[in-house]
């Protein structure tokens, strides 16, 4: 089996221009990923999502989020998102994507500029809602796509384009698809 390259700093920045370049107002879902149980993904073509479950057949709900007192899952962190070409970028082979552990894979800009907390984006027949709780990487993230990609993404430039992804909310449950564009409303 052959090792996996982490791009060094330098390589990845170099890809920031491929990165600004990523549509403002429509886009498209590009993956779908489910997160069954701790450490394991599916790569789906068509998913649904729940107001109260999130995405069906994830486990969001189950695993709950550590950073809350409860230990219940955060509403406001229900589907996670990331800029399908900052993906493309530190996974260097799209099978590697579901890596990132993020449900949705969009080639949209998911910058602060472009999608502050409170804008809305439908996909599918389903809208989902950009929360103001951060989503950063963790030590999973740098494990499997090197010291310097956490680097990357968590630089200062790296959290105003959030190329770590953003946390969303459902608000309106639907099916949603690869290839459904993703507008902002």
């Amino acid at each position: 089996m052959e090792a996996i390259k982490h791009l060094s700093l330098m390589e990845l920045e170099a890809g920031m221009d491929y990165i600004h370049q990523s549509p403002k107002d429509h886009g498209i879902l590009k993956m779908i990923v489910r997160r069954p149980a701790d450490d394991e993904r599916e790569v789906i073509e068509r998913g649904e999502l729940d107001l109260s479950e999130g995405l069906i057949g994830d486990n969001w709900k189950r695993r709950g989020s550590k950073r809350r007192e409860n230990g219940s899952a955060n509403p406001e962190a229900q589907i996670t998102v990331m800029n399908a070409r900052t993906i493309e970028l530190l996974a260097h082979a799209e099978e590697r994507w579901p890596l990132a552990g993020d449900q949705l894979h969009i080639d949209l800009d998911l910058s602060d500029d472009n999608l502050p907390p409170g804008t809305r984006l439908s996909l599918g027949s389903a809208i989902i809602e950009v929360s103001a709780v951060p989503h950063t990487g963790c030590k999973k993230f740098s494990a499997r796509f090197g010291v310097d990609a956490m680097k990357f993404v968590n630089s200062p430039e790296g959290k105003r384009l959030h190329l770590r992804g953003i946390n969303t909310k459902i608000v309106q449950p639907g099916i949603i698809k690869v290839g459904d564009t993703v507008k902002k409303i």
